[in-house]
């Protein structure tokens, strides 16, 4: 049994004071959740959110990290360095770092062996543009990403690392996919994840991102494959989020 995961991703949002309002915000709104939750906010803020964290069972997770140790790369966040602060997770490869800042399937990947290597648990990001879910080529964009993103994975590996399948297009528009479009290709990941590592595929969480909001978030996690989601926008207001949180206990 996978128990569900919500994670909010706050991006580049919030300062000093209004991430830990929010915080206890979301302390007193979710209280004791039946599922997991975590929370990653700029990295600037990890050591403030860490310590309001510090009472609740919500975890806390980094938005990206370096696939170096430590050494002459200006500007860039080690995982020992996030582990040092109190985390627990790290999203890799969000169709945002891929878009903007030139990440690929292969700098994802070195990243991933680096946060498994430093107890990281990762929540590795793949997902298609409009364009390509227009042509038709969903699987064939996410089977590619899966596969590059986790080139070199052991199946004892495997079970320690969350997916999460976040259409492009999806991501903060508004737009959705309906359950049974993310339902497909979550199912299509879980598939291509047996294949790769066997049975261990069965517990590995896949995670929905792309608009999950409270009126949508019950429908959506009720679906077989859909483990949890990786929440944006609504992730910003502790009412929704703690909704979200709800919806998947």
């Amino acid at each position: 049994m996978r128990t569900p995961f919500i994670a909010g991703n706050w991006k580049m949002n919030l300062l000093r004071d209004s991430s830990v309002e929010l915080i206890h915000g979301l302390v007193d709104a979710i209280g004791t959740a039946s599922v997991d939750v975590a929370v990653c906010p700029p990295s600037v803020y990890l050591h403030d959110v860490a310590a309001t964290l510090a009472v609740s069972n919500i975890g806390l997770g980094a938005q990206n990290m370096s696939d170096q140790a430590s050494g002459a790369f200006t500007g860039e966040v080690s995982g020992e360095m996030l582990k040092d602060l109190g985390c627990q997770y790290v999203i890799l490869g969000h169709s945002e770092r891929r878009q903007l800042f030139g990440e690929t399937d292969a700098s994802v990947n070195a990243k991933l062996m680096k946060s498994l290597s430093d107890g990281l648990v990762p929540i590795v990001c793949v997902g298609e543009t409009l364009e390509e879910r227009e042509a038709g080529t969903t699987a064939q964009v996410v089977t590619e990403q899966v596969r590059g993103s986790l080139a070199g994975l052991t199946a004892e590996q495997a079970g320690k690392i969350v997916i999460a399948y976040e259409p492009v297009w999806a991501i903060g528009t508004g737009k959705t996919a309906t359950p049974d479009q993310a339902e497909e290709v979550h199912a299509h990941i879980r598939s291509l994840l047996t294949e790769l590592f066997g049975e261990v595929a069965e517990s590995i969480r896949i995670q929905y991102g792309g608009s999950v909001k409270p009126d949508n978030a019950a429908e959506l996690l009720g679906k077989p494959n859909i483990d949890g989601a990786l929440v944006g926008g609504a992730s910003l207001k502790a009412d929704s989020f703690a909704a979200i949180v709800k919806a998947a206990g």
